[in-house]
């Protein structure tokens, strides 16, 4: 009975890890149709026969995103959206350019864990593990360094140096999603109820108002 209930213990460890990351390919390729009206979980895929290298291509990160904005921060992504030959393959990037101090907010993604490389610059990272610990997580970074980030936790990034930084992001989804904090709590479509919010931040409507008029 012990030996059954290992094996069933194991399998289920197997299961779970297999499930944290996009589901595998079936086929050698699944490069996305976007034009499909078929409605699946990821892109439907285009007849192989038309298949191109441009399908699989992308050129551009060698170019700075545009970091003129309140956060001092823009991002290059390069995820099925901007390139359809990842589609089914459970893989995607982007290039993150800060300015100097500028952040990347607190945000998660709600299907891929993170891997970042710094190409430029310094960056204080980190993030926050889930309750009832909450643990802050965070280092300073310099060129050639590496941090991962874990899946759908909290986590931010910011360029710590007088100059701009630059850093190359790998992510564990074709399609990861993002959620700005800040962004979901003040600005959801429709409010989230102002009486909710003052007693969650143990605030008062003044504050929540004044914070929901900036997003």
């Amino acid at each position: 009975m012990a030996r059954v209930f290992s094996s069933f213990a194991l399998l289920t460890l197997a299961f779970s890890v297999a499930m944290a990351s996009d589901h595998s390919p079936l086929q050698d390729l699944c490069v996305a149709d976007m034009n499909s009206q078929v409605f699946v979980n990821g892109f439907t895929c285009k007849n192989p026969s038309s298949v191109q290298a441009n399908d699989f291509y992308f050129s551009g990160l060698h170019m700075m995103a545009n970091t003129s904005n309140a956060l001092g921060f823009g991002v290059k992504p390069v995820s099925v959206t901007q390139l359809s030959g990842l589609n089914t393959l459970g893989i995607s990037m982007a290039r993150i350019d800060y300015a100097p101090w500028g952040i990347n907010p607190p945000h998660t993604h709600p299907r891929a864990s993170e891997i970042l490389t710094v190409l430029e610059g310094s960056l204080e990272v980190g993030f926050v593990t889930s309750n009832p610990e909450n643990r802050h997580i965070s280092k300073v970074l310099n060129k050639g360094d590496v941090f991962v980030f874990p899946v759908n936790l909290v986590h931010y990034q910011r360029n710590v140096g007088n100059s701009n930084a630059v850093a190359i992001v790998g992510l564990s989804s074709q399609n990861s999603g993002v959620n700005p904090i800040a962004n979901v709590v003040f600005g959801s479509k429709p409010d989230i109820s102002t009486d909710i919010l003052v007693k969650a931040f143990q605030t008062s409507d003044d504050v929540i108002s004044s914070i929901r008029s900036k997003f």
